[in-house]
């Protein structure tokens, strides 16, 4: 079974006792928080990962890493249940997967929008109405660059890709014109 069966599997699973409980933003929150401090330090992520470590060892160190820091009971049991299953290490797959849940019980679309130089807000919000017209449903909009698009927008939803980036359409124009010769 692939991580993203299983990470649906999961976020679907925390998105019922989320949403029953009314914690769904908070949890989110949380997750986020707490896999930010993942990132910040591969050597914990190793840590988690590590077969060699045993379980109550790792329990004592998320327990460590969790102390005084206010989480509701469900974010602590979800990450607990990870770290029992061997799959805290995983988290931000696991938190992508309910995000992506819990936008979906909303009806909201989440996008991925990669351009070349960061949008500004106006710019952002017309991109937003857009794509919010085009699909008929709220869209959530992540934002990244990348140099190599040049100029345009590059739009993901689910898995369809509307490419408008000058570098799509160099790359048809240098084959339109290789097809001319």
């Amino acid at each position: 079974m692939g991580l993203q069966t299983i990470a649906s599997r999961y976020a679907r699973a925390l998105a019922d006792v989320t949403i029953e409980r009314n914690e769904s933003h908070r949890v989110l929150t949380e997750l986020e928080r707490f896999s930010a401090t993942l990132r910040e330090n591969p050597d914990l992520v190793e840590f988690f990962e590590s077969p060699v470590v045993q379980v109550e060892r790792k329990r004592d160190v998320l327990a460590a890493v969790l102390k005084g820091s206010d989480l509701l009971a469900t974010t602590m049991n979800f990450l607990q249940l990870l770290l029992e299953n061997y799959r805290l290490h995983r988290l931000e797959v696991m938190l992508h997967s309910f995000e992506r849940e819990l936008d979906a019980r909303a009806g909201i679309l989440s996008a991925e929008v990669t351009t070349a130089r960061t949008m500004g807000g106006p710019e952002q919000e017309r991109l937003r109405e857009k794509l919010r017209t085009a699909t008929g449903q709220e869209v959530r909009l992540k934002f990244a660059t990348d140099p190599e698009v040049i100029g345009g927008v590059v739009t993901r939803i689910g898995s369809t890709v509307y490419d408008g980036s000058i570098r799509s359409q160099l790359a048809q124009l240098k084959q339109q014109l290789a097809r001319a010769k």
